[in-house]
Formats: C-alpha cells, structure tokens, sequence
C-alpha cells in the first residue's frame, strides 16, 4: 500500500457498499482476495480505501457513492487523523472562498509542486484573516509541505464539492459528520439555544457588533450572531479552537475580524484589554480546577470571589469584565448556580449592583446534560447612568405533556431533547425580556406574562428585595406558578368528561377472550431477505435540510406528532419523508417498539436512529410487519448488546411466511391492539393531569374539599 494511503473501516465499507456490516464481515470469510487489513486493530481493522473500491467494483457491490460520501470516507480515514484533515480542509475552503482564481491556478499543477506552493499560499491568507503566525495562541497554522501532501486528494475533492455546495456548507458538512462520528467528545450547543441567545444580546438599542464567547467550543454561539463587525473567541482545546477559527471565517466576510485564540481562558486570558458589545458562552460545568488557588486576587472578581464549588460565578465575572459599559452577556447555567448557598453572596451583588437581569428556566433537554432544565443568565454591565434595576425578570419555559395521537404501536412515552417546540420557547422568552427590557425602567414595577397561554410556562419581573433573603435562590421555579396540569379550574370539567370517555373506549377496545394453543411452526424469513427480494425497502434517517417536520426517536417512543426540526442553513440534502404505511422502528435501546405511519404524519423527515420499513403492500401488510416486529424473542435475537448500548439490526428481524390474506387478518389483530393501546396511554395522561389538577386547585382553594 502507498504510503500515507487514506483508510477505511468496516462501517465505512457498509457505508460505500449500501449493506450492514454483517455483509463486510461476511465477504472477508468467504472472499479469500478481499483486501487484507492495513492498519486499526484486530477487532477493528482498516483497509486502504482505494483497495477496497476495486474489489468492490469487480465484484459488483460498489454502490452508486455520492461525492459527498466519498469525500468524507477520504476525511475520516486521513492518515493523519480526521481532525487535521478538517483543519487541511478548512484551510482549503478558505483560500477557495477568498481566492477562487488563486486556487484554480494552484490545483492545475500535480500534487508534488502543489503542496509547496498550496503551504505558501495558506501561510499568506491566515496571516491576513487570523493575524501574524507570531500572535500569542493564534488558533490556525498553516500547514507545511509535508503536513499538506497526503491530503491533497481529498483537498481536491473538498473543491469539487464546494462547486456544488458552496464553501462554507461544505465545512459545515464535514464538521457536522466529525462531530456525530465522536458525539462523546464533544459538548455542544445546539443550534436553536444557540439562536436564541444571540438573539438575547441582540434585542438592545446598541446591536452587538463586537461579541465575545470566552469558551467557543465549536463556535456555534458567534456563528449564531448576525451582521457582527468582529467576533473573539477562546478555546482551551486547540483542535477546537483551529475549528472554529476557520468555521467562523468561512461564516463571516472578510470585514468582519475573526480573532480566535488557544488557551485556558480563566487563567490566560487571551483578550485582556476587551470590551465587547456583548458576550455568550457555554462554560463548562462543575469544575473544580478552574485556577482558584492562583487567580484569589485577580480584578476580574468584582462581585466577590468565586468558591472553589463556583466555576461557573467565576465565568460570570469574566464575562461581565469583559462588557462595554451597558453590554449584554448571556451565559448558559447549570441549574444549581442559582441556588448554591456557597454563591448566595455573588448572586446577591449581582442583584445589588443591577448586573444580573434575567434567569431563565430552559426545557429539559435544551443542551447537555440533557436530563436537567438547565438556566441562562442575562447580565449588563453596569456604568455609563445606568441605574441598578430594581427587578430581576424571571422566565420559566416548562412545557406540558401533550397527548398522544392514534395510528402507532410503542412504548411508554419519552421526552427529550427532539420534543421541545422551540419556536415556542423562543417567542415566549423574547416576548418577556423584550418587554422587561423596554419597559423595566427603574422605578415601574413592570411584570409580564410570558406567553403563559401557550404552554411555555409564565415570567414575571420580582422585586430585588424580595430575593435578597438569607438563599437568595433565583431559581425561577421557586418564585413563579407552575404551570397547571389541567389548565385552570373550569378545564377540570373538561378534563374529566375527557377522561370518562377515554375510559368507556378502553372498555370496548379491550381484546376479546382468547383461546389458546399449541405455538405455530411458521416458515420464516427475514427483513433483509424481504429487502433483496424487493417486498420492502429499507431507509436510515437522519441527513436533509429545509423546514420539514421531522419524526424523532421520541415521537415514535411515545407516539406523538412529528415535533423535530431539520437544520435550515445546512448542506443541500433530500430528508427521507416517511409515507402512509411505512412502518418504523428505532434502532437503539433494544425495546420493542414499531410505528406504522398513518396520513397525519407522512411527509414528516425520518429523524436520527430511526429505521424505515417500506413494504410492497402487494406482498406485506404494514400492520401485519409491525406487530410481528414488536415481539420480544424477535428483538432479542436481532439485537447486539454493547457495554452502554443495545442496538437493533433490523434486517435480522424475522416474519412468517404467510399469504396476504392470512397477513390482513393478523394486521387486523394487531391494529386493534395498537388502537387500544393509544386509548390507555391517553387515559393514563388525562388521569395524570386530572389527579395533579385537583390537588393543584384544592392546595390553592379554587376547589372547596365539597
């Protein structure tokens, strides 16, 4: 194999060839000239790539692979790793986006000359977009000759994809996959809370030009920001840091100043002498080594000095010393900052001093962790005549089950991440800061209702000395009303006849008596053997773009509306819609778990970790497929067991062989079964709303005990 040869693994093989990874393991048994392994591991090997397509082709198997596919099976398998071939990448894109003539020049000439003169070329347009190789930190270097020519194929094929797709939406591609490959090495911020905290410090009479985010991670936050004239971040990890440097200047024109800098930010502080319109960031949580024992006497402490418990005060300070005189901060918190008794002093001159203006109370899963509510802080940085407020606005955006539509075949419902409305969240908490912020002048005593009636929970502007108590906990739960399991009291009414109705349903869907007998011996195939045979087809979620609904891993868990989003600024790429029959299934968690698509839901996106199942309904009953899937023997055998994880190989999942008559006829059974199912889940919600609303309004005397 050349030296430096791009590799390949066995996913990535399933990937080109369109199969599992079952087949990869079968073809290297039986084919005694498949490619020999050339690197990885013995339970994890990899292949030379370029092999690898040839033995593909002669036998026949080499799927028709997009050049997309293709260029990220070069990137992941780069012998220098996929992070430095995204760096190269990016680096790339850059001089394409800047110099489009320059690089056509340079890409004419064979790969030898090209490096030499490729390395030139970067070291001149980073010095011009990211400063002098010599600045303290600076993000991005150039790469050098030797560093560049193992990449130059796939530089080659990041070009021809940005003819197609443009620059900036091919890096965003590319990144995008790194990061789902490696989802435990990353923290991010997703792209909707990131939304909504630019458009938190953009909401001011002064629009933040200057924004700062201290831990970029990604850099998700600045790319969030509109129309900003410079844009500074800080990043401890300098893979990251590389990253988002390029990711941002690709996002930006050439006006705008992307300074991007390596380095712990609490302890060496890239922009000391700062002052920007505004600040966002995403601190990492709970951290214990954050530099207390050499930072006690810096003077970014100003509203007292952090506990060792209190990383995240300690980035509360640093952002605020880093704010113009009335500049805006918005910083994402663990909730136990705004309770914490070993913070109750910062917090309290933080009220004091009127630089805190705002907590507010995100869903449960906005970001990770994602099994807590978490909080953002809105701060100001006080000076320039600007009186300390005399109210702390507080926004709690908890959101109510919903109840679960008819037409699927689950398990007990799920919440998360994908189910949070987010256009919701977003008018609700920029409503109640918009009008806080404008009308809460000192002195008026404003108060607001946050879009309450929408179900995102309520606002309410509290007076500073009603929180400066011996806690001063600013947690927005302890001051507001939750919201009302069942409405208010004349919906309990409803509420009840709703229950009562259900009830009388689940008594006449309950299966009639049975008989039983001796257990059939049915000739069996499987769902990859109805797939070869064309009696159904199989589809993976996840890819497209656009404003599509799309049906997640949580809606089919609890059978629930489409309530996911797609991503509306990335890559061009055609979303799988799902269509009145298919059945789907997840393909983590081992549960048993099917949904077969009804009219309300299709041309909904198929949503990551999902399978589709698109039976010939002139061969296979969609009812019949997906009761039959749901049998427990059947999802054991057909799922792998990892030491964190269970994950389904659909194709395993086995069928009798029966006519069709004889399927309608069980499709039928288990139709009413799923009919009778949806009517319990129901009536389990509307018990639980109606049991927390009565103890809701008797606690509060709207129901007398009569």
């Amino acid at each position: 194999m050349p030296e430096n040869a791009t590799e390949v693994t066995a996913a990535g093989i399933a990937r080109l060839a369109g199969v599992g990874r079952a087949a990869v393991s079968n073809w290297r048994r039986r084919h005694a000239d498949f490619p020999k392994p050339v690197g990885g591991t013995e339970t994890s090997p990899s292949f030379a790539l370029s092999e690898v397509e040839q033995w593909l082709r002669d036998q026949g198997k080499l799927a028709e692979v997009s050049l997309r596919e293709r260029v990220w099976q070069q990137l992941a398998g780069h012998p220098g790793g996929p992070v430095p071939a995204l760096v190269h990448a990016g680096c790339a894109l850059l001089l394409l986006r800047t110099s489009p003539a320059a690089w056509r020049e340079i890409a004419a000439v064979a790969d030898e000359p090209m490096a030499g003169v490729l390395s030139l070329a970067l070291d001149d347009l980073l010095t011009t977009r990211f400063g002098p190789a010599s600045e303290v930190g600076r993000a991005v270097h150039a790469p050098g000759r030797a560093e560049l020519l193992p990449s130059l194929p796939l530089l080659r094929g990041v070009a021809e994809l940005a003819a197609e797709d443009g620059a900036p939406e091919t890096f965003e591609f590319l990144l995008g996959r790194q990061l789902d490959a490696n989802p435990r090495q990353y923290t991010l911020t997703p792209p909707d809370l990131a939304g909504l905290m630019a458009a938190l410090v953009e909401t001011g009479e002064r629009p933040a030009r200057t924004v700062l985010d201290p831990a970029a991670g990604t850099g998700a936050l600045l790319r969030a920001v509109t129309g900003p004239t410079a844009l500074y971040a800080q990043e401890s990890d300098p893979d990251l840091a590389a990253l988002t440097a390029l990711r941002l200047a690709l996002h930006t024109d050439t006006g705008c100043t992307v300074a991007a800098r390596t380095g712990d930010t609490l302890r060496a502080d890239a922009f000391p002498r700062l002052a920007a319109d505004a600040v966002l960031c995403h601190p990492p949580f709970n951290e214990r080594n954050w530099g207390h024992d050499e930072l006690a006497y810096d003077p970014r402490w100003e509203y007292g000095f952090p506990a060792r418990t209190e990383s995240e005060l300690a980035w509360v300070q640093h952002a605020l010393a880093h704010l113009r005189e009335g500049g805006t901060a918005v910083l994402l918190m663990p909730p136990a900052a705004a309770s914490r008794r070993s913070g109750r002093r910062i917090r309290a001159d933080l009220l004091r001093r009127g630089a805190l203006r705002a907590v507010i109370a995100l869903p449960a899963g906005a970001a990770p962790p994602y099994g807590i509510p978490l909080h953002l802080w809105v701060l100001r940085r006080p000076g320039n005549g600007l009186h300390p407020s005399p109210e702390l606005l507080l926004v709690d955006t908890a959101e109510p089950a919903e109840p679960a539509p008819a037409g699927a075949v689950s398990v007990a419902p799920s919440g998360g991440r994908d189910r949070i409305d987010w256009q919701a969240v977003h008018r609700a908490v920029l409503d109640a800061w918009r009008l806080f912020d404008g009308a809460g002048a000192p002195g008026t005593g404003t108060s607001t209702e946050a879009d309450a009636d929408a179900g995102t929970g309520a606002g309410r502007a509290v007076p500073v000395i009603e929180l400066l108590d011996d806690d001063v906990d600013l947690a927005p739960a302890r001051h507001l009303p939750p919201p009302a399991a069942a409405g208010g009291p004349a919906e309990l009414v409803g509420v009840r006849q709703r229950l009562t109705e259900t009830l009388g349903l689940t008594g006449t869907l309950t299966p009639p008596a049975v008989t039983l007998s001796a257990p059939a011996h049915w000739p069996l195939t499987t769902v990859g053997e109805l797939a070869r045979a064309g009696a159904l087809q199989l589809r993976a979620g996840g890819s497209g773009t656009g404003p599509t609904p799309v049906l997640t891993e949580h809606d089919v868990l609890g059978a629930t509306a489409p309530s996911g989003s797609l991503p509306a600024d990335g890559p061009p790429e055609e979303p799988v819609l799902v269509e009145a029959g298919d059945v789907v299934v997840p393909v983590l968690g081992g549960g048993s778990v099917a949904r077969v698509v009804d009219g309300a839901t299709a041309g909904a996106a198929l949503g990551r970790n999902l399978q589709l199942l698109r039976p010939d309904p002139a061969a296979l009953d969609p009812w019949f497929l997906a009761g039959f899937l749901r049998g427990t023997a059947n999802n054991r055998q057909a799922s792998s067991y990892a030491s964190t994880a269970t994950r389904l190989d659909a194709r395993r999942l086995q069928l009798p062989r029966l006519p069709l008559a004889e399927q309608r006829r069980y499709g039928d059974r288990f139709r009413a079964l799923a009919e009778f199912e949806d009517a319990l889940r129901l009536a389990g919600r509307l018990g639980g709303q109606l049991i927390q609303g009565m103890y809701d309004r008797l606690t509060d005397g709207t129901v007398r005990p009569e």
